[in-house]
């Protein structure tokens, strides 16, 4: 009987391990972080297809959104696929499209608009409260606010910190804007589009 209880015991141990384990894990992943998957090119060269990054669902509880944040959101068009992208208009900021280009070193191509998309070649617009002007960093392969405009800052799901995967590119995601133009919604990002 001896060695049925510490069986018995040991199995209830492993049970009990496994069981706060997996409730923990539960616990980050609704409410702290969440791993994802990049699919397809429309943040590229910042990341490719396939590599694995850590979304942080508290950053946006302690502070507010910042130019230049990549984020992850539910698409405006199906809630249930993700998208990522990198926010390019804060709220009350304008954006204007005009034949002048700021320096974004991190983008692939030039900036093009889609016949029928939300922005317009030479028309500005006020990125309203609660909203965000988003953009891919491979432009010209990426759906994004171009198309279907500012989205709702009720779908981001958080922040892009941490890649993961792969191990040669594994590291913390900088933003790459000036600290100093970040936040400004007086600061107007000017884009050169080019009709295709």
């Amino acid at each position: 009987m001896g060695i049925v209880k510490a069986i018995i015991d040991f199995v209830m141990d492993i049970l009990e391990t496994i069981v706060f384990i997996g409730s923990l894990f539960i616990v980050v992943y609704l409410f702290i972080m969440q791993p994802n998957q990049v699919k397809g090119a429309s943040m590229e060269p910042t990341f490719q297809s396939g590599d694995y990054i850590f979304t942080s669902k508290v950053t946006y509880k302690f502070r507010s959104f910042e130019r230049g944040d990549v984020i992850v959101f539910k698409s405006p068009k199906n809630p249930d696929i993700e998208y990522i992208k990198r926010i390019i208009g804060l709220p009350g900021g304008k954006l204007y499209i005009n034949d002048q280009l700021i320096e974004e070193n991190y983008i692939s191509a030039t900036t093009n608009l889609w016949e029928g998309g939300f922005t317009k070649d030479g028309v500005s617009f006020i990125v309203p409260d609660d909203e965000l002007y988003v953009m891919g960093d491979n432009r010209p392969r990426s759906s994004d606010s171009r198309e279907f405009g500012p989205i709702v800052s009720d779908s981001i799901i958080g922040q892009v910190f941490y890649r993961y995967f792969p191990s040669s590119v594994m590291g913390v995601i900088k933003n790459p804007i000036p600290k100093t133009v970040r936040k400004k919604t007086s600061y107007l990002p000017v884009y050169s589009f080019i009709r295709t």
